[in-house]
Formats: C-alpha cells, structure tokens, sequence
C-alpha cells in the first residue's frame, strides 16, 4: 500500500462520525452484514456529492460545499480502491499457499 492510499484511508476514517453498531438479525439465514452499511454509506457518499455538483452546475449551492462534496466523494473512492486492493492481495496470498 502506497502512502496516498494510507493516508485517504485514515483522513476517510476521521471524517466520517462514529455511530452506533447496527443489531444485527438473530436468525438464520437472514441478510445482514457489517458490509451492507459501509456500501450504502459509500454509496450516499457519492450520491451527496453528485447532487452537489448538479446543485452547483444550476447555481443552487455555494463552491465551498461542492468542494466538501467532492473530497468527501474522493476520499470515499479512494478508501474503497484500498480496500480492494487489500482483499486482492489477500487473496493472493492464499493462491500462492502450498497445500
């Protein structure tokens, strides 16, 4: 991991608020996962950034919250393009396991 991925990751991670766990469903087989919040957190991300950008284009919004916006948007992309990474190295890892 090179030194602009760790640091996005780490600015990422002191931007976003801390909240609580989400309770997670008891039965089995039922859908839920620590992931499916972190993707939809990522998602609404890029979505508030988009519509600041839209917002901007048509004269709706100030360039300081587009700005916030976007770094918000990019440090989002490049914490995901991390984490990506790491899962792929990981995995890599696993594939050059001897058996």
């Amino acid at each position: 991991m090179d030194i602009k991925s760790a640091f996005a990751a780490q600015t990422y991670l002191h931007a976003r608020p801390a909240t609580e766990p989400v309770a997670q469903p008891a039965a089995e087989g039922a859908e839920g996962g620590g992931f499916s919040g972190l993707f939809s957190d990522f998602a609404q991300t890029l979505r508030q950034g988009e519509e600041a950008a839209k917002a901007a284009m048509t004269g709706g919004a100030d360039p300081h919250s587009l700005v916030e916006a976007l770094a918000a948007s990019e440090l989002a992309v490049e914490t995901a393009v991390t984490l990506r990474n790491k899962v792929v190295e990981a995995y890599q890892e696993i594939l050059r396991m001897q058996v």
